[in-house]
């Protein structure tokens, strides 16, 4: 199997590729919709269906952003009081950013909107609980990285935080504002970040040395070490899973797979196995390949 890839700075992230190489994409969002269920997979990626913020969604990404923008800050100033002076100013530019999530609060509701910001600060607590911000250089935050694997099937997806060791040794670092780790989230969780090891080992010729999960809410780190036969068994994996989206395309059949995880699910009311009914598959226009309506996670609580 063959990758070709670009890792730029922030902000100027592309992906180098041979013309008529690449004719597919996959996230690893997307890739986990696909395996925890189907049909949410096509209702997401194909039928490009809408779905509102919830304030969990909202307070994860508020939390990301902050966490991104206290890096900008000299280490010494990179403070428990300093990340709590950004909530506010980073709610309101997210704000800007995505309308919708204005809606989250009624017009005047002061009393729901600062319990909301006081528990993103109270998130931040459990992050400066298992990390020294000012210890810590980081190479990249919110970086795209991309890969080719199978020659055509462009993977990619964006890596909240890379810290780079002196010896060029890699930890892939991931913030969830979730609660302590439970079977089925971790296992999502680590699914996500095997697929950003898998483009690091692709592109860099290194297998990361440490993913690390810091659940922010419980103070709890899980970090995990990948190996190189491992991340060939994931690519095996990910590339069937592909194949396995691929004919359930050309079939029109995305069926159901109740879990738990269906009870965070937006698409009840359209789920046979709630009562409802899918829209038609759409067939007017087949969406571009290599684009991913949501290969950038809008909302990164949603995972957690």
């Amino acid at each position: 199997m063959t990758a070709e890839s670009v890792i730029d700075a922030q902000g100027e992230q592309t992906v180098a590729r041979a013309p008529g190489t690449v004719r597919a994409s996959l996230s690893p969002s997307r890739a986990a919709d696909f395996k925890t269920c189907p049909l949410l997979y096509r209702f997401r990626s194909i039928d490009r269906l809408p779905e509102r913020p919830t304030v969990e969604q909202a307070r994860g990404t508020l939390v990301h952003a902050v966490l991104e923008r206290l890096f900008d800050l000299p280490a010494p100033a990179r403070t428990p009081e300093s990340a709590g002076d950004l909530v506010s100013p980073q709610w309101d530019r997210l704000v800007t950013e995505e309308p919708e999530l204005a809606t989250l609060f009624a017009d005047g509701d002061a009393v729901g909107l600062d319990g909301f910001l006081r528990s993103a600060a109270g998130l931040l607590e459990g992050y400066f609980a298992v990390e020294d911000p000012r210890r810590l250089e980081p190479a990249e935050r919110e970086a795209l990285i991309s890969a080719v694997v199978d020659d055509e099937l462009l993977i990619r997806g964006y890596l909240d935080r890379l810290d780079v060791a002196p010896d060029g040794a890699l930890r892939v670092v991931d913030y969830k504002t979730g609660g302590a780790p439970r079977e089925a989230f971790e296992a999502r969780a680590l699914f996500q970040l095997k697929f950003y090891a898998l483009v690091l080992w692709r592109t860099r010729g290194v297998v990361p040395r440490v993913l690390r999960l810091l659940y922010l809410k419980d103070a709890e780190v899980c970090d995990y070490a990948p190996d190189a036969e491992e991340l060939v068994r994931f690519e095996r994996t990910v590339v069937a899973l592909w194949r396995a989206i691929e004919q359930a395309t050309a079939r029109q059949d995305f069926r159901p797979r109740p879990s738990r995880l269906c009870d965070w699910c937006s698409h009840q009311s359209r789920c046979p196995s709630f009562g409802g009914t899918p829209p038609p598959f759409p067939v007017a226009a087949a969406p571009d390949p290599l684009v991913d309506a949501r290969s950038r996670p809008a909302t990164p609580g949603a995972d957690e």
